[in-house]
């Protein structure tokens, strides 16, 4: 079986190529300087000639601020291009599955996490974009599999783990917020649950949108707090305060926990706790350093 996956040079990308290293099926990595997705032509060139039986999408507008100010782009190829996608994927009949996000939830205040079949309340440029995606997918009619993901995290690329873990090492104090609950996920994690539904055939008969984080549940101060505490850098201080100290062009969900229940019940995932993923990424990041 052949895969094309896009967009493979962002963190989950690269967490994918790792994945797959011993995997039967025949994944190609593509990313924008070789396949533009945002060419109708060249995706319907590329799915047509290539015979593909599943398309994983990890390319993304992901600047949550910069989305604020450069929507059009935003939507470009967090929208119109999965559109594309999802077209080609319907015309060929090739399974597509896309990575979305915790934002397009936000919008209520919830205190419980959030099913497949929540209604969708975006609450900026980011959220309404992904979500925009996920409409284009089910209204072409192609074979799916939507995962929602939250605060994504690796030994690649930049993220909030890397960032603390080099501010930490360097400042004696910092403030993180405390009024914004969610939870982190390894994309190596992530990465493995969706090679082990696509190299096991889990997914015919079960497409649609499914839930997919670490377990558990923290603010980004807890996580801040968690990362300076395992990477042992106790000479500084990590501060909880408000979002409002931070002046964002974007409201940010107070609250966008991720259900699982679905896809553990379907798949037969079992899904690590958030600081149990947490000790192993860094102790990978300290391994490089």
């Amino acid at each position: 079986m052949r895969i094309l996956v896009t967009g493979s040079e962002g963190q989950l990308g690269q967490c994918i190529r790792k994945a797959v290293a011993h995997s039967a099926n025949e994944y190609i990595f593509t990313d924008v300087d070789d396949f533009d997705i945002t060419d109708p032509v060249a995706v319907d060139l590329m799915i047509r000639c290539n015979d593909f039986q599943v398309i994983i999408n990890c390319a993304a507008f992901t600047d949550v601020d910069r989305a604020e100010s450069q929507e059009e782009i935003a939507e470009l190829i967090n929208a119109t291009a999965v559109g594309y996608l999802a077209g080609a994927a319907r015309k060929y009949n090739v399974l597509l599955v896309h990575i979305s996000t915790d934002y397009i939830f936000g919008g209520n205040i919830n205190n419980t996490p959030c099913t497949e079949d929540q209604t969708p309340n975006p609450t900026g440029a980011y959220g309404r974009t992904k979500l925009h995606g996920e409409q284009a997918i089910t209204e072409s009619g192609c074979r799916h599999i939507i995962l929602r993901t939250a605060w994504l995290y690796s030994d690649h690329g930049r993220n909030f783990v890397k960032t603390i873990m080099s501010l930490s090492a360097e400042k004696k104090e910092l403030k993180v917020v405390v009024d914004q609950t969610g939870t982190p996920t390894n994309a190596h994690d992530l990465a493995g649950a969706i090679v082990g539904i696509i190299d096991n055939n889990l997914y015919d008969g079960n497409e649609g949108i499914y839930h997919y984080s670490n377990e558990g549940v923290c603010s980004w101060y807890d996580f801040a707090e968690a990362i300076v505490r395992i990477a042992g850098h106790t000479d500084c201080n990590i501060q909880p305060c408000s979002s409002n100290e931070f002046p964002s062009p974007v409201k940010r969900p107070a609250y966008s926990v991720l259900d699982k229940t679905k896809i553990r019940k379907t798949f037969g995932i079992k899904i690590p706790y958030w600081t149990d993923s947490l000790k192993k990424c860094i102790d990978q990041l300290n391994e490089l350093n």
